[in-house]
């Protein structure tokens, strides 16, 4: 991929991930060229690499959209976060190091301070909750599983979920971490992949009441 296509990927990708756009929202080349500073012939090859990721689909008269997953959509996303992520939580309960714990424990500790207070700061829990799951990503040490994940969990359904949750159920996403960080500590595989399935189960139902409650 050029350096011209590269950045209209990480700029279009930004763009839709951002929220700035809606689901089902119609886009142009020309928009997305304006959007990414670049010329109609990269802005193709990015969206190519868009719908793979399944954030831009292509209608049969070839018009362009955001992604608008449907609930059983949504329902599998998070059905397949559940096996991956738990199954990398499994893996890291017994291979994670000292200084992943560590970090894990630092990026957790932003997250609470995110959320602590009565208005959260979104913005930094997104960003802590992002780098914990990729810690615990990389714990695993499964590269294949690594690419996988990257598909599902920068979706935007799930920047759309955070925000649909409660002051509470931000801090108890928090806590969900404070027990991965136990099991971790303790090694125990199936309590690590426990806590890991019940903690994106209840953010499923979280984002298909808000959605629910939005129709």
């Amino acid at each position: 991929m050029s350096r011209a296509s590269e950045r209209a990927y990480e700029a279009i990708r930004a763009h839709v991930l951002s929220g700035a756009t809606s689901p089902g929202e119609q886009l142009t080349e020309e928009q997305l060229a304006e959007i990414a500073g670049v010329s109609r012939t990269p802005v193709r090859d990015a969206v190519q690499r868009l719908e793979a990721e399944l954030l831009l689909v292509r209608s049969e008269s070839k018009r362009i959209f955001v992604a608008d997953w449907s609930h059983d959509d949504i329902d599998e996303m998070f059905t397949l976060r559940q096996m991956l992520e738990g199954h990398a939580a499994e893996r890291a309960a017994t291979r994670v190091t000292p200084d992943q714990l560590a970090q894990m424990e630092a990026v957790n500790a932003q997250l609470h301070e995110a959320v602590k207070g009565p208005q959260p700061d979104l913005n930094a829990f997104l960003d802590a909750n992002r780098d914990f799951h990729e810690i615990i990503t990389a714990a695993s040490h499964s590269p294949r599983l690594a690419k996988v994940l990257a598909l599902l969990v920068e979706a935007p359904v799930v920047l759309r979920t955070a925000r649909h949750y409660s002051v509470d159920e931000l801090r108890q996403s928090a806590r969900d971490h404070d027990e991965l960080i136990a099991a971790f500590k303790a090694g125990d595989e199936g309590w690590a992949r426990a806590v890991m399935a019940s903690h994106l189960r209840r953010a499923f139902h979280t984002f298909a009441d808000a959605t629910e409650a939005a129709d």
